[in-house]
């Protein structure tokens, strides 16, 4: 049986309900694409309720937490790419989750989690033999097990790496 990690809630916690859960290492290549996306600051202005109070009171440039966040979400992309022992970090990750975000946010990652789960397998593309080609290859080399996970990451990394070239 694998350990599942709770939220531990800062405001009061439910006594009803299923109790929030950090992530898994299952779900980890859906979620970091997500998780990458909403720890932004911009959207700590775009979803201040989200967010632990103090965040949205310092200068979304200079957050402290987010710039140790972001090493950390990487080392376990990298870490779980390469196939590596992803468990002890992912502890560490999630204590800085549940350090970012609102109870009520985390909630709200959770259901955005749980959505994408669902989409996964609801939508059908076509796509050209080549583009199939190259995506399989792509999904071989960075050990993707799915089309959707590839294209998910080369989307994440595309809008990552706009984001850098603006900043």
């Amino acid at each position: 049986m694998d350990y599942k990690q709770a939220w531990v809630y800062q405001g009061e916690t439910p006594k009803a309900g299923r109790k929030l859960l950090l992530l898994e290492l299952d779900e980890l290549t859906i979620a970091l694409p997500l998780i990458f996306r909403l720890i932004h600051p911009d959207e700590i202005i775009k979803r201040p309720n989200w967010f632990l109070a103090e965040l949205s009171e310092v200068d979304v440039d200079h957050n402290s937490k987010y710039i140790a966040l972001v090493p950390q979400l990487q080392k376990v992309t990298q870490l779980r790419k390469e196939l590596a022992s992803v468990k002890p970090l992912l502890l560490i990750l999630n204590e800085s989750l549940n350090q970012y975000f609102s109870d009520y946010g985390w909630r709200m990652v959770r259901k955005e989690l749980s959505q994408k789960k669902k989409r996964q397998k609801k939508s059908h593309i076509e796509l050209s033999k080549d583009i199939i080609s190259k995506l399989k290859l792509y999904m071989e080399e960075e050990k993707f097990e799915s089309f959707d996970q590839a294209i998910d990451n080369l989307i994440t990394e595309a809008k990552f790496k706009n984001d850098e070239v603006v900043t």
